[in-house]
């Protein structure tokens, strides 16, 4: 069971019969939590096969580079998301990995829409002042090839960019050169808080 305080300064979870939660209270985690949270991890490290070693090692790793920065979201971290700006596009790379598939063993269609989602509004947002954010408020996905292969490439483009809305499109490449998705989406600029 989750709480989460509308202010997020606290979120308390539990580990019971095989859920793991944790509690986190103002700046920190409470010493019990921090134990449970070591038992888990030791558990998975003592009884992963090596697909969950290396799974687990890649979200740590994401979570690592967005604690220090190399990353603005968890989300970017955790799939270990490369992104390029150049000539008004935003180019977005992630590397497939079982962490990213489905049960069919090919990429899940939300990771594909997540990683759309991602390469639009970078590149939204670098088109808006400091006062400015830009959130999505359509995505449109036409999901064209399996996702396989190494690696898929996103390049996302400004199609308008009016005083209240952006539109922007992006395509979706396997390594093999093969488009997997193209998509359009609408984004709405709000002022930032």
């Amino acid at each position: 069971m989750n709480h989460f305080r509308n202010n997020f300064t606290q979120l308390s979870c539990y580990y019971s019969e095989g859920i793991f939660a944790i509690t986190v209270k103002g700046d920190g985690v409470c010493l019990k939590e921090k134990e449970e949270l070591k038992l888990l991890f030791n558990s998975l490290i003592d009884t992963g096969n090596e697909e969950e070693l290396r799974i687990l090692s890649g979200v740590l790793d994401g979570l690592k580079k967005k604690k220090d920065g190399m990353h603005a979201s968890y989300i970017g971290g955790i799939f270990q998301m490369e992104d390029a700006l150049y000539d008004g596009e935003c180019e977005l790379k992630i590397p497939l990995t079982p962490f990213v598939n489905n049960p069919l063993n090919i990429v899940h269609g939300g990771v594909i829409a997540t990683m759309i989602d991602t390469a639009m509004g970078t590149l939204a947002n670098q088109y808006l002042n400091e006062y400015e954010g830009a959130v999505t408020t359509q995505l449109n996905i036409h999901y064209l090839a399996p996702g396989k292969g190494s690696y898929l490439i996103c390049k996302a483009r400004i199609d308008h960019k009016g005083s209240k809305t952006l539109v922007l499109s992006a395509d979706v490449y396997r390594d093999d050169g093969k488009k997997a998705a193209q998509a359009s989406g609408s984004f709405f600029i709000v002022n930032k808080k």
